[in-house]
């Protein structure tokens, strides 16, 4: 039975229309994790599934440490004060960052921007009382730090791990099925994650057919050249159409599903697959790059039609990855050893989903969920 999460915050900003949350799902050591997004269509339920699937994702990550939470400003993200409203969110969200909720960066949000605010209200990256009086912890810290800093393939390391664990999730659960090489696929999102991802694919040796972002759809039968496409890449991101080739296709952004591939990846924002929908999927395979991008409806319609699904709390879950193993120690600042921890990680949990739901008859999303449900159930740090 899905426990309710252990504390839901509403907060109003008094210098604007936005409207905020944070929902704690379930604390680990007096500790848990997650992104905050800002979006205008951010819901409270939105929040609180957002959260609710942190905590799997933690379980899911092997952690021991940290439990699920999240945080979302509906709000837009390209406003000029967007800056300013997320600062008046994290000063109103203090104290309980300082009782162990440690929020980060999502969609909108910018987690050097967070890192910078914790900075200033002088929080610093959020931490249990036993952390900050052990001097190894202090040094971990540190470590990821630095990490931050860091570069991988061109990317900085927050910006490329989690895209980068979604293209290993997505080569895992494709090799499984025995798929052929240069499999074709279709990007739904060019964010970091999006364009990380379509980036390793490349590398990878798939086809990447069809990127999808704000603004349009661009398609190309043969190919895109990604690594053109990710070079010139606006911030937030957008494609730029300067960098598009003749024999291109651009199309509206919602004719993503209108594209042949093999292998779909919703990579931005939840419920874009929905019952409405569901029927128009071409692929044989879905990868969750998203959080929740798929309604429960949509969801039952797939596993009718026989298509499978990388769930996303397995598959994306390189952004917290790279958190845990440098703030508690598993790994040091370095590029290589990090990217490798995640992959062997989400390799790893995702051939076991796969493995168990053939073995079970059963979709790759109920298994998931038995799987890494959580059972830990703390109180924050007081």
């Amino acid at each position: 039975m899905l426990k309710r999460p252990y504390i839901v915050v509403e907060w109003n900003d008094t210098e604007s229309d936005a409207k905020g949350w944070l929902c704690a799902y379930n604390f680990v050591g007096h500790y848990c994790g997650g992104g905050t997004r800002m979006h205008p269509t951010v819901t409270k339920e939105e929040v609180i599934r957002l959260a609710t699937t942190m905590g799997y994702k933690y379980k899911a990550c092997e952690s021991q440490t940290t439990g699920g939470c999240k945080g979302g400003i509906a709000y837009d993200y390209k406003a000029p004060d967007a800056k300013d409203v997320l600062r008046r969110y994290l000063t109103a969200m203090a104290p309980y960052i300082k009782a162990g909720v440690s929020i980060g960066g999502d969609l909108g949000v910018d987690y050097a921007d967070v890192l910078e605010i914790l900075d200033d209200l002088g929080i610093g990256l959020p931490q249990t009382k036993a952390m900050r009086n052990d001097p190894k912890f202090q040094q971990y810290i540190k470590n990821h730090d630095d990490a931050c800093a860091m570069r991988y393939d061109g990317f900085l390391m927050y910006d490329m791990i989690t895209g980068y664990g979604c293209a290993f999730a997505l080569d895992e659960a494709w090799k499984f099925k025995g798929g052929a090489t240069g499999a074709r696929v279709v990007l739904q999102g060019f964010g970091c994650v999006g364009a990380s991802l379509a980036y390793c694919l490349d590398k990878m040796g798939y086809k990447v057919v069809g990127i999808a972002d704000a603004n349009c759809l661009v398609a190309c039968a043969d190919g895109l050249d990604v690594k053109k496409l990710v070079a010139t890449r606006k911030p937030k991101g957008e494609l730029d159409p300067e960098a598009f080739e003749p024999q291109y296709q651009v199309m509206k952004n919602t004719e993503w599903l209108d594209i042949d591939c093999d292998i779909l990846v919703p990579a931005a924002l939840e419920d874009v697959i929905r019952a409405d929908n569901a029927d128009q999927v071409k692929a044989s395979l879905v990868v969750e790059a998203a959080n929740i991008p798929t309604t429960a409806e949509a969801d039952e319609i797939l596993r009718r039609r026989g298509i499978d699904i990388a769930v996303d709390f397995v598959s994306n879950m390189g952004g917290i990855r790279i958190y845990e193993a440098l703030v508690f120690g598993i790994v040091g600042p370095v590029p290589e050893d990090i990217v490798r921890d995640t992959e062997t990680i989400i390799r790893r949990a995702t051939r076991r989903v796969f493995e168990e739901a053939k073995r079970q008859g059963k979709s790759q999303r109920e298994v998931a969920r038995e799987l890494f449900e959580p059972d830990v159930f703390d109180t924050p740090d007081i």
